[in-house]
């Protein structure tokens, strides 16, 4: 292990430390907005800035050239009791204009004036043409070791530790778009290892779209808003985008994993990563083995049914990179094993006759197990999202030795498009000297000059050979580290603008997706085809839709159909006979129940020792509980309060994973329409405040656990809740309903609960 890496592991116990104590003050509710409470006056005594949360770290201090500085991350932060100009002048005032007199026109010699404006005029760059819209964390990766025999790379050798930044997003959004559109999401990790920095940029889908980089500009263009009316925002769910999907049919494969659950994660903590593309390992033999990297969420892989993802995005579009955050302040710190499928780097570059080179095609983990070689732990949430999140910069090509690009048509673009944009959108060349994109090994690398130059280079030969530098710097060989590509022969051939007849097969492996899906899933898929292909508004686009689905199952197409009014479309292709591959399927397991969230709605008067209890056991349990009720504020007797997260006019049932029920709420006075809509006179009636029966009828309806005690039975029987439906426990103890409930949450939803048809 080697002593650069220290402080991470170091930072990541400090973290751990601090969420304790705070857990220990009864502050583990996450969600405080600054490191102390705010004060009601305004405070007057100079001091100087408060230190970061707990749960926030900075990049690591490194110069523009990757040398470890030692200086403090708050020495690279604002500094000082008093307000400056950006040049360190200190400033009597920053609220009025210099003028000709109170009422007369302002002078254009107010200097800070002029620098405060134009820096408020250039604070935006222009965002990511795709995955505008990200979240992002700190993290260490540890190795297992299990990858030495495969690659020579430093950073996988047992025991090794490596400082990570991890960026999610949504791929069509623009920045100011919802988290929980249903949208593929990226998955991208920065590894700053002691060899320079390798990128691993992935997404939740192993698959692409499009076989070859040429093709990317069109199924981007055709996702995004028409460019006539710049609408709808974030949404696949439109003409332009499944008239290109259905007519380039390559997009089958994707297009459907889009459509399945895994379009619409539960967080982002519980999704899958992939490399999608195959990359080519060499180890120290200089023996070459073809590899996919998977990244697996220890908490598993959880999706929003689609009712609940829309209402979601109306009520907290920032719920995933909130839940993030949240998660990681309370001390949940995320974590995923990375793993590798393995392939023999054969001529053809095929496995059980998968073209290891088409990015649309899986290889099923049945025929290639997933190996697992290491575990990532995100631990830090940014200090600053522009500074890090907004402007890290993620590049395929950036490798380390032992890990090297394969012909794949659609990765070799990306090697050109990443430097390309970041150009752009980071002003220059100089990206790499941005904190967030620093090295953390050392950088000579004779490049000078350019937009936004922070090292300072010394020496006057920028180039090689030289000699009135030394020579320096000196190229380096295999044994001194070198980055060498694989020597891989390229077959002599012609010049085409073609693609292998292996690329044809655009449905064989959708059917495979199809067939490994549980019934469950069957029926999500068929509703998001059927809503996706409704909110088109050209027939021809619709009927191409079902000719599509037909290629894929005949069931599917016919559903759809159905909700569409239209005739089924017959199979222009003879359908394929796969086996089913059980790895695909989301369902049927248990998973741990960390930072999962726990509603517990009370009557604000009855059982609040039972609600203590409740709230000690969730906690206990490595989950997060709030409480609901009519008002906030706090509970029961000053020396023992509970306090209220949640009231019944700002919690919705998305917020919650499982809900218990402690009292019977009757109508709190502003459960009237005219003050909150989720109400209604027949439901007042009922003696129960509406907008718990709301929370509870929502909850249930999108297979979420509920659970009752004492008065709370009496809840779910105004709800319509039987206290025998599945996912559904009434009666006995607190302590044994929750119990109950844990082990519901295990299974994510209560999916017996609904009968599927398919």
């Amino acid at each position: 292990m080697s002593e650069k890496k220290n402080p991470v592991s170091a930072a990541a116990e400090k973290i751990a430390g601090k969420v304790k104590d705070a857990v220990s003050t009864g502050n583990e509710i996450p969600g405080a907005p600054g490191p102390q409470p705010a004060r009601l006056d305004e405070p007057t005594e100079p001091r100087g800035p408060l230190p970061p949360k707990h749960d926030q770290r900075g990049p690591e201090t490194v110069s523009p050239t990757g040398q470890p500085t030692g200086t403090p991350q708050d020495e690279v932060a604002q500094g000082g009791a008093y307000l400056t100009t950006a040049q360190g002048a200190r400033l009597y005032d920053t609220d009025h204009s210099l003028k000709a007199g109170p009422r007369g026109p302002v002078l254009l010699q107010d200097h800070h004036l002029r620098e405060k404006i134009t820096h408020f005029d250039h604070e935006r760059i222009p965002e990511r043409v795709v995955h505008a819209r990200g979240a992002a964390a700190h993290g260490v990766f540890r190795a297992y070791g299990a990858a030495a025999g495969i690659t020579k790379a430093a950073f996988l050798a047992e025991g090794a530790e490596t400082p990570v930044f991890v960026r999610f997003s949504t791929v069509l959004g623009s920045r100011g778009s919802a988290d929980t559109v249903r949208d593929t999401r990226g998955f991208a990790t920065k590894f700053y290892t002691d060899e320079g920095v390798f990128d691993l940029v992935g997404n939740n889908i192993p698959v692409f779209f499009v076989q070859d980089a040429i093709k990317f500009p069109d199924v981007i263009h055709a996702g995004k808003p028409h460019p006539d009316r710049e609408i709808p925002q974030a949404q696949s769910a439109h003409d332009t985008f499944w008239d290109f999907v259905t007519l380039h049919t390559e997009a089958t494969h994707h297009t459907l994993w889009n459509m399945s659950d895994r379009g619409i994660p539960r967080s982002l903590r519980m999704m899958e990563g992939f490399g999608v593309h195959t990359f080519r390992l060499v180890n120290a033999a200089g023996e070459t083995t073809l590899v996919k990297f998977h990244w697996k969420p220890k908490l598993g892989v959880h999706s929003q049914v689609w009712e609940e993802a829309q209402i979601t995005s109306g009520m907290d579009p920032d719920f995933h990179r909130r839940d993030l955050a949240d998660a990681i302040e309370a001390g949940t710190f995320p974590q995923w094993e990375l793993g590798v499928q393995t392939f023999p780097d054969t001529e053809d570059q095929m496995f059980e006759g998968i073209d290891l080179l088409d990015p649309t095609k899986i290889v099923p983990e049945e025929l290639a197990p997933v190996r697992p070689i290491g575990l990532m732990t995100l631990n830090a949430n940014p200090s600053n999202y522009f500074a890090e999140t907004e402007q890290v910069a993620f590049h395929v090509g950036h490798l380390v030795p032992g890990i090297d690009v394969t012909d794949d048509a659609l990765m070799q673009g990306r090697l050109f498009s990443y430097v390309d944009t970041q150009i752009t959108r980071l002003g220059g060349p100089n990206f790499a000297q941005l904190p967030i994109n620093r090295t953390h090994a050392p950088v000579n690398d004779m490049l000078r000059d350019g937009m936004h130059q922070t090292a300072v280079h010394r020496g006057v030969a920028p180039y090689r050979p030289n000699s009135v530098d030394g020579g320096c710097p000196f190229v380096a060989g295999a044994d001194t580290g070198a980055y060498i590509e694989v020597p891989v022969e390229v077959p002599a051939s012609r010049k085409v603008r073609e693609a292998a007849a292996s690329f044809d097969d655009h449905f064989s492996q959708a059917r495979l997706f199809w067939l490994s899906m549980t019934p469950t899933e069957r029926e999500h898929i068929t509703a998001a085809y059927t809503f996706e292909l409704g909110k088109c508004w050209d027939q021809a686009v619709k009927e191409r839709g079902l000719k599509v689905l037909a290629n894929i199952d005949p069931r599917l197409c016919a559903h759809v159909a159905q909700g569409l009014g239209l005739p089924a479309q017959e199979a222009t292709v003879p359908l394929a006979s796969p086996e089913p591959s059980p790895a695909l399927s989301q369902l049927g397991h248990t998973w741990p129940v960390d930072g999962r969230v726990v509603g517990i709605v009370t009557d604000g008067e009855s059982a609040l020792d039972a609600v203590r209890q409740a709230r000690g056991a969730i906690l206990d349990a490595g989950m997060v509980p709030l409480v609901v009720a009519a008002s906030g504020g706090k509970l029961g007797p000053d020396g023992d309060p509970v306090t209220v997260q949640r009231t019944f006019t700002t919690a919705r049932s998305i917020e919650f994973d499982a809900i218990v029920v402690a009292g019977a709420p009757a109508p709190a006075p502003d459960a009237y329409g005219a003050r909150d809509a989720k109400t209604d006179a027949a439901a007042t009636a009922t003696g129960v405040d509406p907008r718990v029966l709301l929370l509870l009828t929502e909850a249930f309806r999108h297979g979420k656990a509920i659970g009752a005690w004492g008065d709370g039975g009496r809840v779910l029987e105004k709800a319509g809740l039987a206290a025998d439906a599945p996912g559904v426990v009434a009666g006995g103890a607190a302590s044994t309903v929750l119990d109950s409930i844990t082990e519901l949450l295990a299974g994510h939803r209560a999916w017996d609960r609904f009968t599927p048809a398919l």
